[in-house]
């Protein structure tokens, strides 16, 4: 699978641009501000049908202008092409065809054009809240399992339904627990499938991970990944019932899937207070690349590997040991760039792939 072309109309900072790629190595060069990483958020849209940067979808319009498109020819894992389109106006909602047909759900889509994003912004995953951490790992999970992903999507419409209840209890000044069996029964039902399947997914991603960071990583350095959530203590209808009274001063729910978090660790500590730079990219870079290879051997075909600015803030032999791992055979189409054209060029050329090169 990968990208043939792509056509943008009115998408950021593009007013129109069309480009073609290789099935293997894409390297992409220019200035900060370029649209580099812009291109890449484009190849992303045709894989998740959302931005990797944005949470609005109207944010990637154009000023001036009043809608995006991008437009994409795909070679398939089986020699046939797809063409894939997402359009978005303003005030109104988006859409997304695949051969001229419009998914009736966008999650049908997810999973079908897989990828891997590895950015600067990936550490918000070390800096920011647990809910970014679970957001990660949810949008990983969502590419191999539909149920997970329909399972997630009913959680988070029960839990809305549930604290809506809570307030309305508290503003009644009555709060019974009969009102809220039924959607404790099904918080429980799906909170509890998803919980299942992260506990599963670590449990298999893990020794990955590791083995992807002791090859970039220093000698001697060691990193861990710990799921914690109150599933792991006690069942969640307890969790429910034990938290009630606090739920319903609070008006909203304050135990469940949805609070549950992955604690990232280097040498036995946090990494968000005690790695260097140099350390949290390591981490990240190991994260990512397992998460192509997880991805590829449940769904048995290669991810898209996006690779923004990467090469910042490694050191050489970090960089010479990432550029080893993707010039192998798993690895399909790579979308690489940088700020400096040499140091792409020579990158690439040190891969023995060849290459597209592309300067903004």
């Amino acid at each position: 699978m990968y990208v043939k072309e792509i056509r943008l109309i009115n998408f950021k900072n593009y007013e129109e641009g069309r480009f073609s790629f290789l099935p293997g190595l894409n390297a992409v060069s220019g200035k900060n501000g370029i649209g580099k990483t812009n291109l890449l958020d484009a190849v992303h849209y045709l894989s998740m049908c959302k931005s990797y940067y944005t949470a609005t979808d109207q944010q990637n319009i154009r000023h001036g202008a009043d809608f995006f498109a991008i437009h994409a020819v795909v070679a398939e894992e089986g020699g046939e092409e797809a063409k894939l389109s997402c359009i978005q106006q303003r005030n109104a909602h988006k859409v997304f065809k695949i051969n001229q047909k419009e998914y009736e759900r966008l999650s049908d889509h997810i999973g079908r054009f897989p990828s891997v994003m590895i950015s600067p912004y990936d550490q918000d995953y070390i800096q920011g809240g647990s809910e970014a951490r679970r957001r990660y790992f949810d949008s990983v999970i969502s590419q191999y399992d539909r149920s997970y992903l329909e399972a997630l999507v009913q959680y988070n419409k029960v839990l809305l339904q549930r604290n809506a209840l809570l307030k309305q209890a508290y503003e009644r000044s009555s709060l019974r627990a009969e009102d809220f069996e039924v959607w404790d029964d099904r918080l429980v039902l799906f909170g509890e499938r998803v919980h299942a399947v992260r506990v599963r997914f670590l449990e298999e991603f893990l020794p990955v991970f590791t083995r992807y960071f002791q090859q970039i990583a220093d000698e001697g350095e060691t990193a861990d990944i710990r799921y914690e959530s109150t599933l792991n203590e006690q069942p969640m209808a307890a969790s429910l019932r034990e938290s009630m009274q606090r739920d319903y001063y609070a008006g909203h729910t304050s135990c469940g899937i949805h609070k549950d978090d992955f604690l990232f660790l280097c040498n036995t500590y946090p990494v968000k207070k005690y790695c260097s730079q140099g350390q949290r990219k390591t981490f990240l870079i190991a994260l990512k690349l397992a998460q192509f290879e997880y991805i590829q051997k449940v769904k048995q075909m290669k991810p898209l590997l996006l690779l923004d600015d990467v090469f910042d803030r490694l050191d050489h032999r970090r960089v010479q040991c990432l550029t080893q791992l993707v010039a192998q055979e798993q690895f399909g189409q790579v979308f690489l760039t940088d700020t400096h054209a040499e140091r792409l060029e020579a990158v690439c050329a040190a891969t023995g792939l060849p290459c597209s090169y592309l300067h903004l």
